[in-house]
């Protein structure tokens, strides 16, 4: 009778693509079972939306079913739970899977748009998804759903969502119609609590939350009272919407949630004639990873149509929302397999040492990495050229204090009373092999 171990042998050669290591280093396989010639196993992986599930499981039937003696394959396909939040807990997410927000630090990039079409992409994957909107003062889901002036009532005194399609949405527009909100802060506050805590969401394995643009009280508020999973950060290629980029990830940072990836919105627009990719304001790919240390989880186009998420299907025929959603779930798996485990920084004379979770070491010498800067202090947003002259930075600077954003950049604050770059891994890592640092 075939063995435990041969059974997990049998499965060391399949790859997970997001970790490279093979999903029984990984601990996926549970709770085998060997009965006679039928064998049953459990593949654990990280999210119920893993893009990769279905391929997981042919390859793991397939061979486990080639080892002697073994006549069936039983696979049953699960997902590890969701990590218990910290912070206070609103009963009315208590059965929500995972909290993603969405979020701009400033308005016309099409935040709304994106949230609505990332909720119908993973919606047409068969999970429950529910789409919140709390900006009262522009809300723009009644006009994307083409849903104005619905009947919106309570039930056991909670709000009860509007259905679209087969998605749970609710948003302030529902109530407020075209009225414009002519409200002060600490009442705009109320009014987004309440909609977020009383709203009857049931059981969902995606609430994708549209959030007001901007980084004040009103979003920090959000952020802590929904105990999100993680923030997608919308942008655009111009220089100005990049330097929002920054303060999005500072924000999130602060309050302990990860930045899961950024969506380029308006990137570029297809020829009619060509086909071709027009990229209007240059491909920033490299640059966004380069400076914040974050995927990309989406380039959009420019095109029409895009203003109608009315159906699930809306939006079905852009290969660019599928994409976005399915490296939304990876990103959300690596976060929940990697847990907290974020590199190590300690300042030492003239340099710092960096020691990653996997036992990596490098140094990197402190004038090198505060010359490279790449803050809109320091770099010229709109040419790319460096305005920090390396002549004013002292030979002898000093790192003050190290503050970790996320697993993927650190933020430092210098003893020359500078504190606004962020400075992504990679970066970290180039600028000390440029100098013979690492």
């Amino acid at each position: 009778m075939v063995t435990e171990s041969q059974v997990l042998d049998a499965m060391r050669h399949i790859m997970d693509p997001d970790f490279n290591k093979d999903i029984v280093t990984l601990g996926f396989i549970k709770d085998i079972k060997i009965d006679d010639s039928t064998v049953a196993f459990t593949v654990e992986l990280t999210t119920p939306a893993c893009p990769v599930k279905e391929h997981f499981k042919k390859e793991c039937e397939s061979s486990v079913a080639q080892l002697p003696g073994v006549k069936s394959v039983q696979v049953n396909m699960s997902a590890m739970a969701p990590k218990e939040k910290s912070g206070p807990q609103i009963d009315t997410l208590k059965r929500v899977g995972s909290i993603i927000a969405v979020s701009s630090c400033k308005g016309g990039v099409g935040k709304s748009t994106v949230a609505a079409h990332l909720a119908r992409a993973i919606q047409r994957e068969g999970h429950r998804v529910g789409l919140l909107d709390v900006d009262i003062y522009g809300p723009s889901l009644p006009t994307l759903l083409k849903i104005h002036q619905p009947d919106v009532f309570q039930k056991n005194n909670l709000i009860e969502p509007v259905m679209s399609d087969g998605l749970k949405t609710m948003s302030l527009g529902y109530v407020m119609g075209d009225r414009p909100a002519v409200m002060r802060g600490p009442m705009v506050s109320n009014y987004t609590s309440q909609i977020l805590q009383q709203t009857d969401w049931g059981e969902l394995d995606y609430l994708i939350i549209d959030m007001p643009p901007g980084t004040g009280d009103i979003q920090l508020t959000l952020v802590q009272q929904a105990s999100l999973d993680g923030a997608v950060i919308v942008t655009t290629p111009q220089a100005l919407s990049l330097v929002d980029v920054a303060r999005g990830i500072l924000m999130f940072e602060s309050v302990k949630v990860p930045v899961l990836g950024i969506v380029e919105n308006m990137s570029y627009f297809l020829c009619d004639n060509c086909e071709k990719k027009h990229f209007i304001f240059g491909n920033s790919v490299a640059t966004l990873k380069e400076r914040f240390g974050l995927n990309t989880l989406a380039q959009l186009p420019l095109m029409p149509g895009v203003s109608d998420a009315s159906t699930k299907d809306s939006g079905a025929d852009v290969p660019a929302f599928k994409e976005m959603a399915e490296r939304l779930h990876r990103e959300v798996g690596k976060r929940r397999l990697e847990g907290d485990a974020l590199p190590e920084v300690v300042p030492e004379h003239g340099r710092i040492r960096v020691t990653l979770p996997d036992g990596t070491e490098f140094h990197v010498a402190n004038k090198a990495l505060r010359v490279s800067c790449q803050c809109a202090l320091c770099v010229n947003e709109f040419s790319g050229q460096p305005i920090l002259d390396p002549a004013s930075v002292a030979e002898d600077i000093k790192v003050e204090s190290v503050a970790p954003l996320g697993n993927y950049a650190i933020g430092i604050v210098w003893s020359d009373g500078h504190s606004s770059g962020i400075f992504s891994w990679e970066h970290i890592k180039r600028v000390g092999s440029l100098t013979g640092e690492v």
